[in-house]
C-alpha cells in the first residue's frame, strides 16, 4: 500500500502547491492522455538561486534589464506545470489539463511534441550543481501522486535531455536518476 501524500490532484490542480498562473499555455490536443513526466532544471541567472526570477519569467514579467543573461532570453514565452524550489516548495504555473510550454521540439518513444502529452516539472537548479535532498523528497512525492492520478505515466519519466538530445542538457549530470527511482519505488511501496 502506498504512503499517504501531502499532495493530491484535483481538476488538474496539485493541491498542496502554491498556484501562480502563467499565461503561457494552450489546450492539449483533443483526446490526449497524459503519459509522461519531463524533469528539467532552471536557474535565473544560471546557477544562482532565489530572487523570484523564475516565477517572473514564467509569468512574462521578468525585467530583462536586471541581468545581462536575461537579455539572451528576452521575449521567450515558456512555462512549466510545476517548479520545485531549492527549499522543496512546489509552485504550479499551468493546470495539468492544459499544455505547458516546457519541452519545445521533442520526441519520446517515437512520439513527437512531448508538450502535448506530458507534465513538465522544473527543479530550481543547474547542470553544474547538486540538487537539494528536499527537492528529491518532494519530487518523489509529487511524481507518485501524478502516477496515481494519471496511470499511463508509471515508468514514463524522462529528462529534457532525453526528449531533446543535442538541444537540451537538463536536468544535467548532477541529477541522481538511480537514487530518485529507488526513492520513488520505496515511497510507493510503503
Amino acid at each position: 500500500m502506498s504512503q499517504a501524500t501531502t499532495f493530491q490532484v484535483q481538476d488538474g490542480q496539485l493541491l498542496g502547491a502554491r498556484q501562480i498562473p502563467s499565461p503561457n499555455f494552450n489546450q492539449r490536443p483533443e483526446d490526449t492522455e497524459i503519459q509522461l513526466v519531463v524533469i528539467h532544471n532552471i536557474s535565473l541567472p544560471p546557477s544562482q538561486f532565489g530572487g523570484g526570477y523564475i516565477e517572473q519569467f514564467f509569468q512574462n514579467q521578468l525585467d530583462w534589464s536586471k541581468h545581462p543573461y536575461f537579455q539572451t532570453i528576452e521575449g521567450m514565452q515558456v512555462s512549466t506545470h510545476l517548479l520545485i524550489l531549492r527549499t522543496g516548495e512546489v509552485l504550479q504555473f499551468v493546470n495539468f489539463n492544459d499544455r505547458a510550454w516546457h519541452a519545445g521540439r521533442s520526441t519520446y518513444l517515437a512520439q513527437k511534441e512531448c508538450n502535448d502529452y506530458s507534465i513538465g516539472i522544473e527543479l530550481e537548479g543547474s547542470d553544474d550543481l547538486p540538487f537539494e535532498a528536499a527537492q528529491y523528497a518532494v519530487l518523489t512525492e509529487v511524481v507518485a501522486c501524478l502516477q496515481q492520478a494519471y496511470p499511463k505515466i508509471q515508468q514514463h519519466i524522462a529528462g529534457h535531455s532525453d526528449i531533446a538530445p543535442g538541444r537540451k542538457t537538463d536536468p544535467g549530470p548532477f541529477f541522481e536518476w538511480n537514487a530518485f527511482r529507488q526513492q520513488l519505488h520505496h515511497f510507493k511501496n510503503k
